[in-house]
């Protein structure tokens, strides 16, 4: 049963007498219990709902097309509270963040109608053989999971949760169902690298092609460990082996079934210093949220709006200086861009500054994790500009705050310089250099 908090205007719930505070407890004789059991049942063309107003139960009959919505509003999107996360991953992110931050932060969510409904990458460690059925009856799919490894006692070892080993039953089972899958391995130095990542990916092979893609990348380590299970950073050796382990055996797969199933975070090849690889290996970029082909898709993105007839028709006919920030780890890239723009707009000036992460560590180097502190600090003083070009991905999409609790406006205050937020591609960096973007 689920509480009814909003019925829009002149929607089919309306027209039927259905009032907020209204509770659903059923569709069509099914229990309603969250989003998962609401979206599934309401997917006919005729429903029925049984309701209860003031302790008595009525029923509404709704004709509709199959996948039309009826218009009723809840709590929460998920109708329910979040399941957190029961693990103590020995990589954890959130267990390396600084006191102080945002409550929201150090929420641990595991739910695995978020990795269907949101892209979230769930562990398996919270689900029940119930769960499972539900998912396999409703057909829910892709799946993201947090695989780390095959091994089921390093698994244990790794998440430091006794059903982390035993729950990789469910990948057999959800191939058995047909159900699309995605996957992720965070790579941990000395622990689940070298023959424990070969394992892991001869094992998950066996789950193409409802296993499409899975990811690689290294486990992220701030300055604020202590306490925590002893991790080290790869170095540029250690990053090419990882590197060249992955496209060996990825190529062996494509051979075989026509996709390498496994790729190399960006982080890898940044922290080798080999070169990119062409857009043909990412295969349709299926796992770019996970920093994989971000930067390669940028720079593909950039060449096409810097090329082709007449590129800068929209350039400003006036002097223009901008400034862009950008973590280390990008600021190569970023740079080249910036000087390839000048070379050809007169009226152009662009200052590229790497900022340093002190709020999480100098390990920290890339540009999604910079902080509105570190930014301002690092910038005060030292801008002559018309305006300070920040990266999207480095603030919360609705609030416009950063990762350390400063609001946008707060550091445009602290600078005094006006700021755009420019998007993560290629050509949204364009047109907010050249100031053409809205």
């Amino acid at each position: 049963m689920v509480e009814i908090t909003n019925v829009e205007n002149r929607s089919r719930a309306e027209r039927c007498g259905i009032l907020s505070g209204d509770v659903l407890i059923s569709i069509n004789g099914n229990e309603i219990c969250d989003v998962l059991d609401y979206r599934f049942y309401l997917a006919e063309k005729n429903v029925s709902l049984l309701l209860s107003r003031g302790g008595r139960e009525f029923s509404v009959e709704i004709k509709k097309g199959e996948y039309d919505d009826i218009g009723l509003e809840f709590k929460t999107p998920l109708m329910d509270e979040k399941q957190s996360c029961k693990n103590k991953c020995i990589f954890c992110f959130i267990d390396q963040n600084p006191k102080g931050m945002r409550e929201t932060i150090y929420f641990k969510d595991d739910d695995s109608r978020l990795s269907f409904l949101h892209g979230n990458y769930i562990t398996l460690t919270n689900m029940t053989d119930r769960d499972v059925d539900r998912i396999v009856k409703m057909r829910f799919s892709p799946l993201n999971i947090s695989v780390h490894t095959t091994n089921p006692e390093l698994r244990v070892k790794m998440m430091k949760n006794k059903r982390s080993g035993e729950v990789l039953r469910y990948l057999d089972r959800f191939k058995e169902a047909g159900l699309s899958m995605c996957g992720q391995i965070v790579l941990c130095k000395g622990v689940n690298d070298g023959d424990e990542l070969l394992r892991s990916m001869r094992d998950l092979s066996k789950y193409y092609p409802n296993l499409s893609s899975v990811s690689i990348v290294p486990a992220g380590l701030t300055k604020h460990r202590d306490g925590l299970y002893p991790l080290s950073d790869f170095d540029s050796e250690e990053a090419a082996a990882v590197i060249d382990m992955i496209d060996a055996f990825a190529e062996e797969h494509k051979k075989k079934f026509g996709s390498r199933l496994f790729f190399a975070a960006d982080e890898f090849y940044l922290k080798s210093g080999r070169r990119l690889p062409c857009e043909d290996y990412y295969e349709g970029y299926p796992q770019i949220e996970n920093g994989v082909g971000m930067l390669r898709s940028f720079i593909d993105d950039f060449d096409f709006a810097t090329g082709g007839e007449n590129p800068f028709e929209d350039a400003p006919k006036k002097l223009r200086r901008v400034a862009v920030v950008t973590g280390f780890a990008s600021y190569p890239t970023v740079y080249g861009m910036a000087q390839k723009i000048m070379e050809k707009v007169d009226k152009v000036k662009i200052d590229v500054y790497p900022i340093k992460n002190n709020f999480f560590g100098d390990s920290i180097t890339v540009t999604g994790l910079l902080t509105g502190k570190d930014i301002c600090e690092q910038l005060s003083g030292k801008l002559e500009c018309d305006e300070l070009l920040i990266p999207s991905v480095t603030l919360r999409y609705h609030e416009q705050d950063f990762l350390c609790g400063m609001t946008l406006s707060e550091l445009e205050e602290g600078l005094g310089v006006k700021i755009r937020v420019c998007g993560t591609d290629g050509f949204g960096f364009v047109d907010a250099v050249l100031g053409t973007e809205a």
